[in-house]
């Protein structure tokens, strides 16, 4: 017979609920979420299971891979998709979540989400961990000059390694301050030290990866760029075109379109954010710092000029994330035009 399996993940328990082909309900019930239990649960109860549904989640990548080693079908739901189907319940259960995700998986109305392997995720673990250690440099760096510019005690222009060492030379006009611009700035050079070492795991992964390296080939991509491309994407074989990835990206206008009505709005800013703000980075590198002429820089250059350094970045970041994949599929590295090119 014929089964389709939803499952409600929780942290502790997870709601199952298992239908026939016709939707009757063969079972309903709890149990612990862990791949073992659950699997032994759909072994004895759906032994003609079709597919397992889940949504997509923050335990959604480790459960899925831990399921498909089992030997079962499981299938992640986009959460999105499942919010709008599951909203019109009136009432909100655990119970009645897992329902309704196993009668969309048995009349096939739902949008499946590629799972990225687990070699991905610990890369973007990599990089993310990295951005938030930048972002709490900037914070205290930023914090140390409000709290010493209260007492007329201005940093200036210095480099950021040198910050720390102004900062506590200019406290000790105000001896009251002292020890807490000491304390911020021991934080401050531990977040440094942890920043390098992410630095030198994020190089050695980029020199050891042959894609990343063809990637980095390109102007204004470096190591952290490439290796964020490379786990966003996962498997370049899963876009029928290039162009596409710039839409699962989220770098294309965002479209409305109703009878006489059609408008084109800004981009749709969906998928990986980080990723996403790494490529306009990186356009941003190539715009302004890249000295030598390339196709891609004349084009755009002169698309700055016209609509802006804002829009141009964006245009030149989906651009680049079509160049990436092609790179990637092909083999191939950046192409420099032999003649300089003129803006």
């Amino acid at each position: 017979m014929e089964t389709f399996v939803g499952l409600d993940v929780s942290l502790g328990e997870t709601s199952v609920c298992i239908l026939d082909k016709d939707g009757t309900r063969i079972f309903e019930g709890k149990v612990a979420s862990e791949p073992a239990p659950i699997a032994r649960l759909i072994r004895k109860r759906a032994p003609g299971v079709v597919r397992v549904g889940l949504e997509s989640g923050p335990t959604s990548v480790w459960l899925t891979h831990a399921l498909t080693a089992e030997g079962l079908p499981v299938v992640c739901l986009d959460a999105r998709h499942a919010q709008a189907v599951l909203s019109v319940q009136i009432n909100k259960s655990d119970r009645g979540d897992a329902r309704g995700l196993a009668e969309m998986i048995r009349v096939g109305w739902f949008k499946a989400v590629q799972v990225k392997s687990l070699n991905a995720h610990e890369r973007k673990a990599l990089l993310i961990a990295r951005r938030q250690l930048v972002d709490m440099r900037v914070r205290i760096d930023n914090q140390l000059r409000g709290i010493l510019k209260t007492f007329g005690l201005v940093i200036g222009k210095c480099g950021r390694g040198q910050i720390g060492q102004r900062a506590q030379e200019l406290s000790k006009r105000q001896p009251g301050i002292g020890g807490v611009v000491a304390s911020m700035v021991a934080v401050r050079d531990s977040l440094l030290e942890q920043i390098i070492v992410c630095d030198r795991a994020i190089r050695r992964l980029a020199k050891k990866d042959d894609t990343a390296r063809r990637l980095m080939t390109v102007p204004g991509v470096g190591p952290v760029v490439a290796l964020a491309y490379i786990s966003v994407i996962d498997d370049p074989k899963r876009f029928t075109h290039a162009r596409d990835v710039g839409a699962y990206l989220g770098l294309t206008p965002k479209r409305y379109q109703s009878g006489e009505v059609d408008l084109a709005g800004r981009i749709s800013k969906c998928g990986d954010g980080f990723a996403r703000t790494c490529l306009y980075e990186a356009a941003g590198v190539l715009l302004t710092r890249v000295e030598r002429w390339s196709p891609l820089k004349a084009w755009g250059v002169r698309l700055m000029k016209r609509i802006g350094a804002t829009k141009a970045k964006v245009a030149v970041a989906r651009k680049l994330a079509v160049i990436l994949h092609c790179i990637w599929t092909d083999g191939t590295e950046f192409w420099w035009t032999k003649e300089a090119a003129t803006a």
